[in-house]
């Protein structure tokens, strides 16, 4: 299984040929070598799939990469069914929107920088999922945070994509705080950072307490919680979900690949990778499965009222992340990665569909300003629309087997939030239902709100932008199907799968309870579809109406519940304030620059003095050595005396 070595080293190796040589010689054609590179891991992920759904696993070392005294750290990869599912997440969604990016970034004048940028983040991401050790994974994490960074300001010379990206980079930071104190606190107990040694002994501290700020903690409860951080800020969550709706700004394929299907959801896959610590501490899966609750039902609410077609996408995503954690939370991990599998499917879809309607819009986001546009853009309606019905969870697509997994899970489970995330979770999917159909029935029928160039501009997108769509919109389809729960006569392969590395909960409701649960998840969706349609399609006066009437929380939702003019008063402007008046105004005019510029005056006021001295007087000089002459004397008499 060694071949496994090249799932992240070609895309690394594309990333070097296409910074290094790709603007001097290949130019137009560099998305070549990340296309070959990226398909290439693509291929043996699959085959890696299919070793390890053999039985086979595999835990071994490249090369030491950190040894000092009891610290040792090496390039390690660990195989086994949970590693598999993401290479084939990350591969798959990764090969598609590179060849999708040919179409949107054609001409574009950093053409091969932006491929460049695609494979290193590949390469981080595969590092990342592929790590045996914790020390790996940071490395990983913080790669696709730096990529994430290239990528969402992109566009450098417009601000506001220079501001999300450096957003994005310093919210993540907070997070990441956390999760590093978690790797030491992880070393300091185990004595180790690698997974397998960690996670066998991680019982027998299940009752271990440590004094921590002078309380006494429980130590599986704090490193769970530590390393939760880490996840809250890559997969923003509440309070750190601000930076992911503004990473917009970056290109199309860059939501698609890293704000869908692979980066944001690294923060479920660390949780699900660390389940046999946050499985020791009740209180950290509450925590888990409450932020994702309150997270998806915020995020949800605010995706209702919002007019830019990338920002309800935006924010679907993190009401979907928080689906996931809510899985994790009341331990059904299994169920988590499989909404994480078929949503990187259905949610990569809505983003490139996205891109195909802004390429025909002449980059115009403003659903309002749409309408129409099914008939001049079949294929880009038809895939949309279907990953809107699967986002929906509409009987027999992907989106519909991990939601009610997650929610059966959620309702007949033990947590003792159960029943309450589970009331969340099936308004949400009302939600969802909702303003997923509000976006295509306002951007695609009805009649074109537009300008009459834009009307004259629409048309279809080229078939390097169309294929990957359809290739995705079977993903977004079929991908559910090897999750087919026993109650609907499927297998449930996917838990079988994963079940060696992950477990899977077994729910304690009758055959009747879950065909109730899964009538009413399906009911809201359907719901949601429904009252869309009459809102946006049969009756349109009825939302302007209720914007009017209530007025003040529309304005609310609108404005996102005003969280980052929030913490832009009381962390942004509280910072540039010390940043310009105490750093910049004390430390650095009066105390460093008086240093720097001080020392060099007092040395040069000293000279000025000294050179007083040299007249070029001769019996200036003879004056002078007769006095040393006298105080040598004169010092020499006293010494004696």
């Amino acid at each position: 299984m060694n071949y496994y070595l090249l799932i992240p080293f070609l895309p690394l190796a594309a990333f070097l040929i296409n910074i290094l040589f790709g603007k001097s010689l290949l130019k137009e054609n560099a998305h070549w070598v990340a296309i070959l590179a990226v398909a290439g891991s693509w291929v043996i992920s699959v085959a890696t799939l299919i070793d390890v759904t053999g039985g086979k696993t595999l835990n071994q070392d490249l090369y030491t990469w950190v040894s000092s005294g009891g610290f040792k750290a090496s390039v390690g990869f660990l195989i086994d069914p949970l590693t598999a599912v993401m290479l084939i997440v990350v591969t798959t969604c990764s090969t598609l929107i590179h060849i999708y990016s040919t179409g949107y970034m054609h001409g574009d004048n950093g053409y091969y920088r932006f491929f460049s940028y695609l494979s290193l983040f590949t390469f981080c991401m595969l590092m990342l999922v592929m790590a045996n050790n914790f020390l790996q994974l940071y490395f990983g994490w913080e790669g696709v945070g730096l990529c994430s960074y290239f990528l969402i300001g992109y566009y450098f010379n417009k601000k506001s994509a220079s501001d999300a990206g450096k957003k994005a980079f310093i919210v993540n930071r907070f997070g990441d705080f956390g999760f590093g104190i978690g790797i030491f606190m992880i070393f300091l107990t185990f004595g180790n950072i690698y997974y397998e040694p960690v996670f066998s002994q991680a019982g027998a501290f299940a009752t271990k307490t440590v004094n921590f700020l002078g309380y006494d903690v429980h130590l599986m409860t704090l490193i769970a919680l530590l390393l939760f951080c880490g996840s809250i800020g890559k997969s923003a969550q509440m309070p750190l979900h601000v930076w992911l709706p503004d990473a917009m700004e970056g290109p199309t394929p860059v939501s698609a690949l890293i704000h869908a299907a692979t980066m944001v959801t690294a923060g479920v896959f660390l949780v699900a990778r660390c389940s046999p610590i946050f499985s020791l501490s009740e209180t950290a899966l509450m925590v888990v499965a409450l932020t994702g609750a309150i997270t998806s039902l915020f995020a949800a609410t605010i995706g209702l009222v919002q007019n830019d077609l990338k920002r309800i996408i935006a924010y679907s995503t993190v009401s979907q992340l928080g689906y996931m954690f809510l899985a994790c939370g009341v331990g059904a991990y299994t169920a988590g990665v499989f909404h994480l599998y078929t949503h990187a499917f259905f949610k990569a879809l809505l983003f490139l569909c996205a891109g195909s309607v802004m390429h025909a819009m002449s980059g115009e986001l403003d659903i309002q300003k749409m309408g129409g546009l099914k008939k001049h853009m079949p294929v880009t309606y038809a895939t949309m629309l279907i990953a809107s019905f699967s986002i929906a969870g509409v009987p027999g697509l992907a989106g519909f087997f991990s939601k009610d997994e997650i929610l059966w899970l959620a309702y007949s489970g033990p947590s003792p939030v159960g029943k309450f995330v589970w009331l969340i979770g099936t308004f949400v999917a009302f939600l969802t239902a909702f303003y997923s159909f509000r976006l295509i029935f306002l951007t695609f029928h009805g009649t074109f709100r537009g300008t009459h160039e834009q009307e004259h501009h629409l048309h279809e997108s080229p078939k390097s932008m169309t294929i990957p769509l359809m290739l995705l919109c079977i993903g977004a389809i079929a991908s559910g199907w090897v999750g087919i729960p026993p109650l609907l006569h499927g297998g449930a392969h996917f838990t079988e799968f994963m079940k060696p590395v992950l477990g899977h909960p077994e729910g304690h409701g009758t055959h009747a309870e879950e065909w109730m649960v899964m009538a009413i998840s399906v009911a809201v969706g359907l719901s949601g579809i429904g009252l869309a349609w009459f809102m946006y399609v049969k009756r349109r006066d009825i939302p302007v109406k209720l914007a009017e009437q209530f007025s003040g929380f529309h304005k609310i939702l609108f404005n996102k519940y005003y969280v980052d003019e929030l913490y832009s008063l009381i962390i942004v402007r509280p910072t540039i304030w010390i940043a310009k008046n105490v750093l910049i105004g004390v430390t650095d005019a009066r105390i460093i620059e008086a240093i720097v510029n001080g020392v060099p005056a007092a040395i040069g006021g000293f000279s000025r003095q000294l050179r007083k001295v040299q007249t070029g007087f001769l019996h200036h000089y003879a004056i002078i050595m007769a006095a040393g002459a006298l105080i040598i004397m004169g010092l020499m008499l006293m010494r004696s005396w």
